[in-house]
């Protein structure tokens, strides 16, 4: 009789560990962090850029695509630098607490901005843009960014 209860309990022990142990020891996915779009994420002191691309048909002009997100309690000037060297730059006007789409419509609870034109990338469609990210009181982040054309339709009106 004990024998028989021992290897009940045995068996269930077995079909539970069996029924649930995968997750137990397998690697979850599902906590990582990831870019989930096209662009890529950047983060600058309290500044958190978001899916950050370049969309451009001739590799020639392109124009900036990103969400910018200032966690912090002071206004911000951003600097965008690419080109050779960083000989290019652009500087973005980031308030304090705000959320600013940069080639995005109609986006809930972000400012409307004009886009952002980058002349001179001399990089073609499909490559990568080396683009420096910085602000005063902030260490600068050097970032390879993704090059797309207007193929889809998403990104057909950003074409500059």
């Amino acid at each position: 009789m004990k024998a028989r209860l021992a290897a009940s309990a045995a068996l269930a022990l077995g079909i539970a560990l069996g029924a649930s142990g995968c997750s137990m020891v397998t690697y979850q996915a599902t906590t990582e962090h990831y870019d989930a779009s096209d662009g890529v994420s950047v983060d600058v002191g309290d500044l958190d850029l978001r899916n950050v691309l370049v969309v451009s048909d001739d590799g020639v002009d392109g124009t900036l695509v990103m969400t910018v997100v200032n966690n912090g309690t002071e206004d911000v000037s951003l600097d965008v630098q690419f080109g050779e060297g960083g000989s290019e730059a652009q500087t973005i006007e980031v308030e304090a607490g705000s959320e600013i789409a940069f080639g995005v419509d109609d986006v809930e609870g972000t400012d409307e901005v004009e886009p952002i034109v980058l002349e001179g990338i001399d990089t073609i469609p499909g490559a990568f843009l080396p683009m420096f990210f910085e602000y005063s009181g902030a260490e600068g982040v050097e970032k390879l960014i993704p090059v797309l054309d207007g193929r889809l339709p998403e990104y057909e009106n950003l074409v500059p």
